[in-house]
């Protein structure tokens, strides 16, 4: 990504053509984009006090240093509102820590991509939805600044399906994936809080997700039953943590499951610790796909074909949070497995 390519285009643009020469130059998620004329990048970056030459870091494969000034370019093409730009900002800084392992995100051959989380005030502020149809459309900050991260992978980390993105199927959310937590509903503290923020600080977390897993439990009115469902949704043989026993897994609790768990007096410690025991997969049907000899998982011995394998190293791995409506549902979302979730404080 350039400047010159991006920002020299001339302020009566003709929207067709601009989003044409962007698609042939591979530089779209596929869907149309604003096209970015420097009055339109100047008003995306007053919305924020840095520089617009201060860099945030590389991002791989191609390692182009995302700039303040390239992730404001790319925000626009997404269709965000000025005042998104920090939240935009917050996520990258999130996923160009080392333990996140962006490069290793935007170019596996597994169908993952960054979710963000969003803390604090600033839900309210933006209007981000935590509520119904989170992970869905509808919403304009939530589609627009998941999509700006996006871009910004492919434009300034040159993440390209097929070319440096080398996922073989790939999934919808490399298209958008961010939701805020519904902290009302939550009968814990919030996400952040349980991550060392405060709780009137604003925060994104991210996470190197699969697509959300559905697990659907209308029918137990008590937390061991909606327990015993999210362990057997979490563990699946076909994911990354079930193959690697590492990463994380995260969970999205929905209002009323989490209320059920809660009503009994389980603390979102209890609810890991039982993930931790519970989601996991026998040591003889994890020989049967030849997975037993994988280095990570010398813990247990492989010669032992009752041994229960954990999908992570210890509870809390598992990333709990509450969003969504009413209803009888919750997600799970497995992870790259080599990736660790990291929580930055959104500035400006």
């Amino acid at each position: 990504m350039t400047d010159q390519t991006l920002l020299d285009i001339p302020a009566d643009d003709d929207f067709e053509a601009i989003n044409e020469q962007f698609y042939r130059r591979r530089m779209t998620d596929g869907l149309p984009i604003i096209p970015p004329t420097r009055a339109r990048v100047d008003r995306m970056l007053a919305a924020t006090r840095r520089k617009p030459d201060a860099a945030l870091g590389a991002i791989g494969p191609k390692f182009g240093m995302a700039t303040v000034e390239k992730v404001a370019v790319n925000a626009v093409m997404a269709g965000c509102a000025p005042e998104y730009l920090p939240v935009v900002i917050a996520a990258l800084e999130a996923m160009l820590t080392p333990e996140f392992n962006l490069y290793g995100i935007n170019t596996t051959t597994h169908p993952c991509n960054p979710m963000i989380v969003v803390n604090g005030p600033i839900r309210e502020k933006l209007r981000i939805n935590y509520g119904y149809n989170c992970m869905g459309g509808g919403w304009r900050a939530n589609a627009t600044i998941g999509r700006a991260v996006r871009l910004c992978m492919i434009n300034i980390g040159g993440g390209i399906a097929g070319d440096g993105d080398r996922a073989t199927h790939g999934t919808p959310a490399k298209i958008s994936f961010c939701l805020g937590e519904n902290e009302a509903a939550s009968p814990w503290e919030p996400l952040h809080v349980r991550r060392g923020f405060r709780a009137d600080e604003s925060t994104v977390t991210v996470h190197g997700s699969e697509a959300p897993h559905e697990v659907n439990n209308h029918t137990n009115f008590d937390a061991l039953g909606v327990l015993k469902t999210l362990a057997s949704t979490a563990a699946t043989l076909g994911s990354n943590n079930s193959y690697l026993n590492t990463g994380e897994v995260a969970v999205c609790l929905g209002p009323e499951h989490a209320e059920t768990i809660a009503r009994e007096g389980w603390s979102i410690a209890d609810v890991q610790d039982y993930l931790y025991v519970h989601a996991r997969n026998r040591g003889s049907d994890m020989a049967v796909l030849d997975r037993i000899g994988n280095k990570s998982t010398k813990r247990w011995d492989p010669r032992d074909p009752t041994a229960m394998v954990p999908l992570v190293m210890r509870p809390e791995d598992f990333l709990i949070f509450v969003a969504g409506g009413a209803g009888k549902h919750s997600m799970i979302m497995p992870s790259f497995g080599y990736t660790r979730a990291a929580t930055v404080k959104i500035e400006d």
